[in-house]
């Protein structure tokens, strides 16, 4: 069973309202990547070198944060947040993965990733100077099982098939926006969504899919969280709204 933390418990309140939104603003990646056999990572990461891991998330996950006074996190005053990428897992069938189920789990996913970092960066949609870029991958998707015709609220694009996260973990970095260098990045690699599987993530059909929604908005929890304790900060949107700089003290 999936706990959540107290920003999960509140985030499905609004994240419909900014579905709405962000699915419009950009379109999703068509394709996925595979991880290759044998290996750690998937490759999504500009840098894992620094990566260690961090007792706050029960040694399953890994952290960095640039220490240095000119390259942190209080140094920037907003954020882009890309489109989340999807690699399969190494023994997974590319061809039964289902692109209707992939586009609605990424849609999701980004929209719970805007919505746990919002209050602390006001989120943009152009680089600049101390805009932060936030780059995020679901890593190890697989394919799940069949989905009966009547789940899926529009025929045509319905998904066919669902996805299996039982082996989904999360590959994240925030990157300068102008200069791409590294400032933070995370591999999370706890098994949040057991048993669950993603079609249709804007509705509630059945207790697989709400394992799947809990896991992402989980994920996107402890991404937030990550930040919050590296830079010992709480989210203030007054803060936001006043100063511009949300990390800046």
């Amino acid at each position: 069973m999936i706990t959540l933390s107290p920003f999960a418990r509140l985030a499905g309140v609004s994240l419909s309202a900014i579905l709405l939104t962000v699915g419009c603003s950009k379109a999703p990646e068509t394709t996925s990547k595979q991880i290759p056999a044998g290996k750690e990572y998937a490759g999504f990461l500009s840098d894992y070198a620094n990566l260690k891991p961090n007792p706050e998330f029960d040694g399953k996950a890994l952290t960095y944060a640039r220490p240095d006074a000119e390259k942190n996190l209080r140094h920037y005053v907003a954020i882009i947040v890309d489109p989340v990428q999807t690699y399969l897992a190494s023994d997974a069938d590319g061809a039964k993965v289902d692109e209707n189920a992939r586009a609605s789990v990424v849609e999701y996913f980004r929209a719970a990733m805007v919505h746990a970092v919002s209050d602390a960066f006001p989120v943009v949609y152009e680089k600049g100077p101390l805009v932060l870029r936030l780059r995020t991958a679901l890593v190890g998707i697989d394919s799940g099982s069949d989905v009966k015709p009547d789940e899926g609220a529009d025929p045509q694009s319905a998904p066919k098939r669902a996805l299996n996260i039982g082996k989904v973990g999360v590959e994240m970095e925030l990157v300068d926006s102008e200069s791409g260098e590294q400032i933070a990045a995370m591999v999370d690699h706890a098994n949040l969504g057991a048993g669950g599987e993603a079609a249709t993530l804007r509705t509630e059909r059945e207790e697989k899919f709400r394992i799947a929604r809990a896991a992402f908005d989980e994920w996107a929890s402890r991404v937030r969280q990550f930040l919050d304790s590296t830079q010992e900060i709480t989210a203030d949107a007054d803060r936001v709204d006043k100063s511009y700089q949300p990390y800046n003290k």
